[in-house]
């Protein structure tokens, strides 16, 4: 959403509004908050749009043009900010650049800072345990068929800056894990099928379309070049120009134009490897629910039950570790190596998250000190933060595991730092430098005399009021000062006659006269001056403070992303430790064995003492597809999604709730799981269905796990179960993927006779009277029953309905009690026609239309070679 692009105003009748037309006209796009004096104003369309989005009023500036004008306090502005961030706006802040009380004419204005949904950087305005990314892609063209994707994503709040070159046809699932606030898109691109890919995957995220010579390669490299002052981008891996490169200049640059200020905190771009992380696409990632529920809510997700980080940056890298498992054996062992340490050693898990607790959010307030927006308070946070640094040190150093060694070699500590940031700055500083009092007490002596002139004005005022009144014999003479008159000496009209001849009117008043005198006027320049002076020197010793922290910035971005990785180890351990996980044994092969498996997140929320009952997974190259069946709500569902949970987990480098775990790597998970349709492009529930089937069996490799509730189920019957039969057997002989499949078609688990890769489960029931008792428990075997008439009684319905469906069961049984039996039997050859003579010798060679049908290759025929080829077929069919 964007602000309307209303055309240009009228011609100003005052320079004000000269600056305005002129601001607004090169952010068109913008909604353009104009400075003037304790007031942020919108004009023209932007009044209108703003009124309505923040519920505003709407007056006039002008009353014969009637010019509609908006506006709010500078003071309450954050939070009027915020409300159009969040409703996809763009704002443009003009500012006035020079102080009224010293400017000679017009007052300076100019936009200092376009905000925009991906380039927040304030506290306020973000979720601490959730990156804020701003994406650009540079989607392949038409003519350049085999080329990749290029994605750049940056976190503004953190100097964060990724880059991917990705298939074309992953673009969504890279989109819908990073989950950037605005993705930037070339112009042109408006009605573009990338475009609307955008939408779909992303439809609260906004979408800003740039100029196209942002994203041209040329100029994208010599931006990077320039911003990391480096002859080559070889030392970031783009040295060969992949197409990220030109989506990370057209990131830079857009930072660059609505930014205005350094973006020194952008100190080097980490480049992801698809293929170094388990793919989740989007459909699993919100089936599992990993970070969110379908209605956004982290309560009872996966991430809500293992974060118990400490710090924010710590939480945002928890969150990247669930969304992207690890592929590389090795990587996972070393982060399970620091777990475990973390586990066995209870004493140095706790000092360690003790002194992190003390830790606050040192990656945004460093992107603060680079853009030159960090607050008092911001740095008496980092000071007291880079204090705690020895504390999560020294539980460090008898570590013994490589992985926590080596974090204890990269943490750097910064004493001289954290005494000078501490020792300047007062314990409760303002929020903003210009008000001044935020600097201590002997830091500065020229300082501390200024603030004793001024503190001192006080005495003065009164000693001087009290000679005055024996000086004038008026006992009722007083002395006071206002903003707008400055110091005065007030007496009232019963004493005028007493008011001494030096004595020079100011101001009158009902029952008294203000007046002023050369002593008096020389104190409140003296004064007024020395409380300027001062607020100006604390103004410079604070961008001093500033400017030392930004001169190290590199090492303390370093040094803030070990404090994260520690956080994460200790928060997995203490989860580890809580819950009695075990450590995953990580395989090469393709076994996955979970003992006593329980669900983390079922488990977590069971309330009342009540007991989670475990399950075993055994799935290898030999066993691999496990067809469970059993009634509704008895836990089907469950146990597929647990075991997809744990191999997430165990990659992500997090101990596992089971007796025993090992897990042979996994390349891709894959889910189709539950019943949903997709209004908005016209799909039902089966073709929703169907399609992420037809996903899973295209994508899917002999690595991955698939988890599939149920296929086939809306349509008919013998339709489903057709379906269902094809999927088992086309995942045990073409894919090859480990398979929990749970369903309802008992007739689909006679594949177990017929496979040897298939083998039946199923969840165990009891009956009692006419009742029914979910036992949990998965055991070999098949169900001999749904029980779904069981269910539906006690889900409440009716009696006459649930008898009335024992009788139609019965006969349906009775009447279709042959249809698996076909199933499994061989289909039989057809027969020929009947008025064909059978040959005596070899049957005729096959008609070379035929033959030429059969050389197709379906997969790679472009449409226009499939029509020349349809039209080739026809013509040896006729001759």
């Amino acid at each position: 959403m964007s602000a309307s692009e209303s055309p240009t105003p009228p011609a100003a009748e005052t320079p004000a509004m000269a600056q305005y037309a002129a601001a607004k006209r090169r952010h068109p796009d913008a909604l353009l908050f104009f400075r003037l004096g304790d007031f942020y104003e919108l004009f023209h369309d932007d009044a209108k749009v703003a009124a309505e989005a923040l519920g505003l009023t709407l007056t006039a500036r002008d009353r014969e043009r009637k010019v509609p004008m908006a506006g709010v306090p500078v003071r309450a502005a954050d939070a009027y900010l915020r409300r159009l961030l969040a409703q996809g706006f763009k704002v443009a802040i003009c500012e006035q650049l020079t102080d009224p009380s010293e400017a000679k004419g017009v007052i300076e204005r100019d936009v200092v800072r376009v905000l925009t949904p991906g380039t927040l950087t304030e506290d306020e305005a973000l979720d601490p345990r959730a990156a804020n990314f701003l994406l650009a892609l540079r989607a392949p063209g038409r003519k350049e068929r085999r080329r990749k994707a290029g994605l750049a994503w940056v976190d503004l709040s953190t100097g964060r800056f990724v880059v991917a070159d990705v298939e074309p046809e992953s673009v969504v699932d890279e989109l819908a894990r990073v989950a950037p606030a605005e993705v930037l898109l070339p112009e042109g691109e408006e009605g573009s099928a990338w475009a609307a890919h955008v939408k779909d995957v992303l439809p609260r995220a906004a979408i800003t379309f740039v100029p196209p010579w942002t994203v041209e390669e040329e100029a994208a490299e010599r931006a990077l070049l320039e911003h990391f002052k480096v002859a080559t981008l070889k030392a970031f891996g783009l040295d060969r120009m992949p197409p990220s490169v030109a989506a990370a200049g057209a990131a830079l640059e857009y930072l660059r134009l609505t930014q205005r200020t350094s973006l020194g905190h952008v100190t080097r771009i980490e480049r992801h490897d698809p293929a170094g992380t388990m793919v989740l696409e989007r459909s699993t990632r919100r089936r599992l629910e990993i970070v969110e529920r379908a209605d956004g809510s982290r309560d009872a997700t996966l991430l809500s039950v293992v974060d118990r980080t400490k710090t924010p940056m710590g939480g945002r890298m928890l969150r990247d570790w669930l969304l992207a498992p690890l592929t590389s054996r090795e990587a996972i062992q070393r982060r399970l190596d620091g777990v475990e340490e973390l586990v066995q050693d209870a004493f140095l898990r706790r000092d360690a998250r003790a002194a992190l607790g003390e830790v606050r959010d040192l990656e945004r307030i460093l992107a603060r000190v680079a853009t030159q927006r960090a607050s008092p308070r911001d740095l008496l946070a980092l000071g007291h933060s880079l204090s705690a640094l020895p504390r999560v040190l020294a539980p460090l150093a008898g570590a013994y595991s490589r992985t926590l060694a080596d974090l204890r070699q990269r943490l750097e500590t910064f004493d001289d730092l954290a005494q000078r940031l501490l020792a300047t700055l007062v314990d409760d500083p303002p929020p903003v430098i210009t008000e001044g009092g935020l600097v201590r007490a002997g830091v500065d002596a020229q300082l501390d005399q200024l603030r004793d002139l001024a503190r001192n004005a006080k005495d003065w005022i009164a000693a001087y009021q009290a000679a005055e009144a024996a000086r004038t014999g008026i006992a009722s003479l007083k002395v006071g000062y206002n903003k707008v008159f400055g110091y005065y000496i007030e007496v009232t009209h019963a004493h005028r006659d007493k008011v001494p001849a030096g004595y020079v009117r100011k101001q009158t008043l009902t029952n008294a006269e203000r007046y002023v005198t050369p002593e008096l006027d020389e104190h409140e320049k003296k004064v007024l001056t020395a409380d300027e002076r001062a607020r100006e020197l604390e103004r410079r010793l604070f961008v001093a403070l500033r400017t030392a922290v930004a001169e190290r910035m590199a090492p303390l971005q370093a040094t803030a992303a070990v404090l994260a990785e520690v956080d994460v180890l200790a928060s997995l351990a203490e989860v580890a430790a809580a819950r009695d996980w075990v450590r995953p044994e990580i395989l090469e092969d393709r076994t996955l064995e979970l003992r006593e498996s329980r669900h983390p997140v079922v488990e977590a929320l069971l309330a009342g003492g009540e007991r989670f009952v475990p399950n075993d997974v055994a799935l290898d190259a030999e066993k691999r597809i496990a067809l469970i069946t059993g009634p509704n709500m008895a836990g089907k569902s469950t146990y597929i999604r647990q075991a997809a949970l744990l191999v997430l987990l165990a990659q992500a480098g997090s101990f596992v709730p089971a007796a025993r775990a090992r897990v042979g790597l996994v390349d891709r998970v894959f889910t189709r799981v539950g019943a949903e349709d997709d209004l908005a492009r016209g799909q039902s529930t089966f073709m929703v269905e169907m399609s992420e089937a037809a996903l899973i069996l295209r994508q899917a490799s002999a690595r991955s796990l698939v988890i599939l509730d149920e296929i086939g189920r809306g349509t008919s019957t013998f339709d489903g179960i057709a379906i269902a039969w094809a999927v088992t057997e086309y995942l045990s002989e073409v894919v090859g993927a480990r398979t929990l499949f749970a369903t309802h078609y008992a007739e689909v688990t006679q594949l177990a006779d017929e496979l040897p890769s298939v083998f039946n489960l199923n969840v165990a029931v009891r009956e009692w009277g006419d009742s029914i008792v979910f036992l949990r428990r998965i055991q070999p075997g098949t169900a001999d029953r749904s029980y779904g008439i069981h269910v539906a009684r006690l889900a409440g319905v009716p009696d006459a309905v649930v008898a009335r469906a024992r009788e139609v069961l019965a006969t349906l049984e009775q009447a279709q009690g042959g249809a698996a039996a076909a199933l499994k039997a061989p289909t039989p050859a057809p027969a020929p026609p009947r008025d064909l003579q059978l040959g005596l010798f070899a049957p005729p060679p096959p008609h070379p239309a035929v033959e030429a049908l059969r050389a197709v290759d379906v997969e790679r025929l472009t449409p226009r070679e499939a029509l020349q080829r349809l039209a080739d077929l026809k013509r040896l069919s006729e001759g």
